[in-house]
């Protein structure tokens, strides 16, 4: 599961969900549902609109699988740059 903060413009708050990358929100009733929230005195049918947001360094070592992002001697000495 992903994690993913969600916008309202009606009320102007934002909340974080945890959901399957191929499921997208739309209305605030379903941010609610996911987040276990009360729908407050926003409409359930409010449009949100999802958040870009940072992801997260994990080394690699980290992994339940760990491999190198780069090649020995590429691109960067610690193999953590993803290329």
């Amino acid at each position: 599961m992903a994690t993913y903060d969600y916008h309202c413009a009606s009320n102007n708050q934002i909340v974080e969900v945890k959901h399957s990358m191929t499921e997208k929100l739309i209305n605030w009733g379903e941010v609610c549902r996911h987040a276990a929230i009360e729908l407050g005195s926003t409409d359930a049918d409010s449009p949100v609109t999802r958040l870009i947001s940072g992801g997260h360094v994990v080394k690699s070592s980290a992994l339940k699988n760990p491999e190198a992002s780069c090649p020995p001697g590429g691109c960067c000495s610690g193999g953590m740059c993803g290329f």
